[in-house]
């Protein structure tokens, strides 16, 4: 999994591409968990245009995040994932929490 960052105002986008599975989502969460306590911005945005495969890993990933971003007043966006990543994300309801874009 490769991870890019860029801030700007007090939006964190974080790129990922590759897989999102069990093997990488602790050294996402951990990457994105780190720059929150450095600088707690109001709006996370993952951008998932790389990203080629999820799994259940990869929702605990988000639903974690998302509660994270919650606890200091921010929001969260999904950006640009693949139609296969959208229905996964339908199902799983983050949706429902959060925009997808």
């Amino acid at each position: 999994m490769e991870i890019t960052v860029k801030q700007e105002n007090q939006i964190l986008t974080v790129f990922l591409k590759g897989e999102l599975d069990h093997h990488t989502a602790i050294s996402v969460k951990d990457t994105i968990d780190m720059l929150l306590v450095k600088t707690p911005f109001k709006v996370l945005v993952l951008d998932m245009a790389g990203v080629t495969f999820m799994d259940s890993s990869g929702i605990g990933l988000i639903a974690g995040r998302y509660n994270r971003v919650r606890s200091i007043g921010g929001s969260m966006k999904i950006a640009n994932p693949s139609f296969s990543l959208t229905r996964i994300l339908k199902m799983s309801g983050i949706e429902k929490l959060m925009k997808i874009i």
